[in-house]
Order: C-alpha cells, then sequence, then structure tokens
C-alpha cells in the first residue's frame, strides 16, 4: 500500500495542490476565496463551462444511443468476424485526443466540406461520440455477456413481446452498469482536451482547455485554479456516482452466467443497421487521415511520411531526420514515444497491480489473509477504498494542471526534475494508472477463492499462492491492462505538452506543432504522424482484444 500511496502523493497530490496553491492565494499570501468567486463569475468561463455541460451531455446520450444496440450485437450475438469488429470499434478509446481532432478536422474539411462542420459544435460532439462509443461498447457488453439469460427467456415464454422483455427484464438488469457508464463517458466528454482544442478553435472551449489557455496564455492562474477546483468537485462526485454500479458489474462478470450467445436472426436486421452508421462514423475520419498523409497539392506522394521519418530528398539535408520548423526531429520523435510509452507502462503495471491486489484481495474482499479483527478490518478497508478513489481522480483533474504543477514543484531539491525526461512516462503513468486499476481488479476478482484457499491449506505463502493460482488465472488481464497502459501513454498530449522540451518532442506534441505551421508540407508530415499514431494504438487495441479478455474494459 505505502509504494502506490507515496508514488501519488508526490507526483499527483503536490503538483496538484502546488497549483491550486499558487490561485487561490492572494497577494497577501492569505486565501483569496472572492478572486475565486469573481474568477468563475466571468462571463467567459460561464460561457465555458455552459459549453462543457451541453456538449458532454450530447455527447454522453450519442454514445449510450449507439453503443448499447452494438454491444448487444457484439457481446449477444455470435457472427463470423465479432473479434475484429470488437477491435475496430473499441480502438478509437485509446487514439490520442490530438489524432481524433486532425481527422476530424480533415474529415470535414474534406469530403464533407459541403455541411459546414469545420470549427462548428456539432462536429465536437460527433467527435466525442467517436471517441467514448467504445467506452459504451465495451463497458455494458462485457457485463450484458455475463447476464443470466434465464429471466429473459421466462419473460419471453409467457408471451412478452421482444421491446418488452428489453424494457421490463433487461434494461433493469443494466441499470447500474449505464449509470456507471454514463458518469464515465460525461466525465471523458467533458475533460476532452486534444478534440476540442483542434477542433474548437478559438471559438469553443470546455473547462480542459480554457485552463490549458489561462495558464498558458494569459498567465492567469487565479482562473486556472478556480476552474480546476470547479473539475475536481465533479469528478468527485461523478466517481461517487460510479463506485455503486461498478460493484455489480463486477459482480455480474465474476459470475460468469451468460452462456453461449445465438447466432444473429431477422429481428437483428435494425441493429446491423445501426452498426453500420457506427462503422461509417469510426472508419470515415481515419480513412480521410489516411488520405491526406499520401496527397498533397491534388496529387499523390510519400513526402509527408519521407519527411517524418527522415528517408530520402524530403528530409533535411544536414541531419536527415528534422523537419523544417517543427522545433525538433520527427524520427527522434517516434522512438522517444516509443522508449517514454514503454517506461510508463512498465510504472503503470507495477502500481497497478499493487493497487488491484489490495483491492481485490485486500481487507473486506473473500480470500485468505483478508480475515482480520472487526476494528482493524475496518480501518483497512476504509484506507484501501480511499486509495482506490485516489488512483481515480488522474482521469479527471486536468492533465494540464498536473502537468503546470510538475514544473513548480519539481524545479528544486530534492525533486529538482524539471530539466529531466522521467516526469515525462510518470505524467503518462499517472493517466495509464487508473484504467490498469480497473482492467485487473475484476479479473482478480473472478479468479476462484477455493483454489486459492486450497493451495494456502497446503502451506503455500502467499507469494506462492499468487504466482501459482492468481497468476496463470490473470494473465491475460495483465496482457490487456499492458495494452492499455502503453495505447494510453503513447498518445498522451495534456501533461506532455508542458513537459516535453521544445528539443525533445513527443510524437503528438510534435504533430500538434507541426499542425500549428503554415505551408502543405508541414500539414502532410503532421498528417502522416497522426496516422502513424493511430495505427500504433489501433493496432495495441486489436492484440488486447484478440485475446477476449473477459473484464469491465478499460473501466
Amino acid at each position: 500500500m505505502l509504494l502506490p500511496a507515496a508514488f501519488l502523493v508526490v507526483f499527483f497530490g503536490l503538483p496538484l495542490i502546488a497549483m491550486l496553491r499558487l490561485g487561490l492565494l492572494g497577494d497577501a499570501g492569505g486565501l483569496d476565496v472572492g478572486g475565486v468567486v469573481e474568477a468563475l463569475a466571468r462571463p467567459r468561463i460561464a460561457e465555458v463551462v455552459w459549453f462543457t455541460l451541453w456538449s458532454a451531455t450530447l455527447g454522453t446520450v450519442g454514445s449510450l444511443l449507439l453503443g448499447v444496440p452494438l454491444a448487444h450485437l457484439l457481446f449477444r450475438r455470435r457472427f463470423p468476424g465479432r473479434t475484429l469488429l470488437r477491435g475496430i470499434v473499441v480502438a478509437p478509446f485509446v487514439l490520442p485526443t490530438v489524432v481524433v481532432g486532425i481527422a476530424f478536422r480533415r474529415l470535414f474539411t474534406g469530403p464533407l466540406d459541403w455541411t459546414g462542420l469545420d470549427g462548428s459544435a456539432v462536429g465536437i460532439v460527433l467527435a466525442l461520440v467517436f471517441f467514448n462509443v467504445a467506452v459504451v461498447v465495451r463497458t455494458v457488453g462485457s457485463f450484458w455477456e455475463g447476464l443470466d439469460p434465464r429471466p429473459a427467456q421466462a419473460a419471453a415464454s409467457l408471451g412478452a413481446s421482444p421491446w418488452r422483455v428489453a424494457r421490463t427484464v433487461t434494461l433493469p438488469a443494466l441499470m447500474p452498469v449505464l449509470i456507471s457508464a454514463a458518469s464515465v463517458v460525461f466525465l471523458f466528454c467533458a475533460t476532452a482536451f486534444g478534440v476540442v482544442l483542434t477542433l474548437g478553435g478559438l471559438q469553443y472551449a470546455n473547462v480542459e482547455t480554457q485552463i490549458y489557455l489561462l495558464t498558458t496564455q494569459f498567465l492567469d492562474l487565479q482562473g486556472a485554479a478556480a476552474l480546476s477546483l470547479l473539475q475536481v468537485a465533479v469528478v468527485a462526485l461523478l466517481l461517487g456516482l460510479t463506485r455503486v454500479g461498478r460493484r455489480r458489474t463486477e459482480t455480474g462478470l465474476a459470475r460468469g452466467a451468460g452462456g453461449p450467445a445465438p447466432r444473429l436472426g431477422r429481428t437483428d436486421a435494425p441493429v446491423l443497421a445501426l452498426a453500420a452508421v457506427v462503422l461509417v462514423l469510426v472508419l470515415a475520419p481515419v480513412a480521410a487521415l489516411m488520405l491526406g498523409s499520401v496527397r498533397s497539392g491534388g496529387e499523390w506522394t510519400l513526402a509527408g511520411w519521407e519527411r517524418l521519418l527522415g528517408l530520402g530528398a524530403a528530409a533535411d539535408a544536414a541531419s536527415g531526420t528534422v523537419v523544417p520548423g517543427s522545433g525538433g526531429s520527427a524520427y527522434e520523435a517516434v522512438g522517444l514515444s516509443l522508449r517514454v510509452a514503454v517506461d510508463a507502462t512498465l510504472l503503470a503495471l507495477t502500481l497497478g497491480v499493487l493497487v488491484s491486489w489490495l483491492v481485490a484481495r485486500g481487507p473486506g474482499a473473500a480470500g485468505p489473509g483478508a480475515a482480520g479483527s472487526a476494528t482493524s478490518g475496518g480501518v483497512r478497508r476504509r484506507v484501501v477504498k480511499a486509495l482506490d478513489g485516489l488512483v481515480m481522480l488522474p482521469l479527471g483533474v486536468s492533465a494540464v494542471t498536473i502537468g503546470f504543477g510538475f514544473l513548480v514543484t519539481m524545479g528544486r531539491p530534492p525533486l529538482d526534475l524539471r530539466d529531466s525526461l522521467v516526469l515525462v512516462p510518470i505524467a503518462q503513468a499517472l493517466v495509464a494508472l487508473p484504467l490498469v486499476v480497473r482492467t485487473l481488479v475484476p479479473v482478480l476478482r473472478s479468479v476462484e477463492t477455493r483454489q486459492r484457499e486450497a493451495a494456502a491449506s497446503l502451506g503455500a505463502p502467499p507469494w506462492r499462492v499468487a504466482m501459482t493460482v492468481d497468476l496463470p488465472l490473470a494473465w491475460r488481464g495483465l496482457l490487456a491492462s499492458a495494452g492499455f497502459a502503453f495505447a494510453v501513454s503513447l498518445g498522451e498530449f495534456g501533461a506532455t505538452a508542458f513537459l516535453a522540451g521544445s528539443d525533445r518532442p513527443t510524437l503528438p506534441v510534435l504533430v500538434y506543432r507541426l499542425l500549428g505551421r503554415p505551408g502543405e508540407d508541414n500539414l502532410t508530415t503532421a498528417l502522416a504522424g497522426s496516422v502513424l499514431l493511430a495505427v500504433l494504438c489501433a493496432g495495441t487495441m486489436l492484440l488486447v482484444e484478440r485475446w477476449q479478455v473477459r473484464s469491465v474494459g478499460a473501466l
């Protein structure tokens, strides 16, 4: 418990407190509550909060309307190619947000230029649905797959229509996981950074991008701190709403009572039509991105890829890899991104395994060694629950706030790391850690308790029980966690944009810098980098899906 707790306190708690302290303390050094209230009362802040609320609400509703029927198709029906389709649908969740923004911008300024969606609020909402429908499909589908089908079958045998069975039996059973999925999707929509920053321009901004603008462009720390406080309060509320639903979700998955799924029938035709719509929504932006990376000036060309990878005549003659005007080497940015993602994955896995073990096998959990006195057991349970809640907070706190907090707190001994690249994998591990924990906890809880008790009764110490019983059954969950952590770390943009130096950018940061520079060459190189990021992240997710891990997914 001590190691993950210390990591979270030092690299999450201290930067967050430092950032808030800079903004909340007045000139006299005391708490300036009036300044915070005044900052939140600004007309621009009201507009930002209102846009955040209604765009996140529409994004959540759209994700549920498309995701729930698709979850039924992918997890309650059998057909050829189901595994591949699952991977395609789930892949957008781990795409870098800046790549999602660039892909939709390319789509809206290319094939869909006639719609006028570029720079519009509707375009932002569509991108949010694209990004989060995977969360609904994976979360609801995994739970739905484990539901006992007999109540629905009994209702149907008594003459209930399919609609009435869905309304009176299936929907009430799914309600906990629907609430949990909706809360998390709303959280992701409200904190979308790269999507809104790329598509919104100067007209639209959510709380996340406004914190970034207030911090980097206006140096308005008090306004940024006030928005951060509001964001933390909303995150805490949403995490509380998801806790009950997540417990019931994990219980449903542990039963494994779903049974074999039936094959597709004629009654599934409406769901198939909806699945086609979702596939178009998923594939169209990616296709526009890929075509843009090989087309420039009305001609087909690989010059963007040559500049990105430092090949051929398109690369700079002096170094062979430097992209003109990018502020860094594209080839080195690719290698740096991969190295940093590996380091962040190892760190997130190490801490995630410890936290998951405490949550699934610690005080209050079934299994050997979980018992204790009533008093000490109650205290330990509360401590473990507090640690579990603390692990989830980085999902909802602005990555910009954490990145700037790193610069404030890590610039003097004993943690003088401001000029070190080590802060980048640490920031990415903070983002990946909640996903690792939420993936591993249901897997560990599904391990049969009697096997562990039998091994312990034969004299096996706890470490040997873990190696011989838990690990063989949970290793696929570990692979899935590693895949999620690697993909998320590879595409992390918010905190990395602060911490990566101008001469050492990661690939997402370099892509964003190229996108902001004039010239067709910079644009095609940025699109090529976006495609490379998308392929790496989506390929990782397809490999994860290949192992058919039965868990709550990334949540």
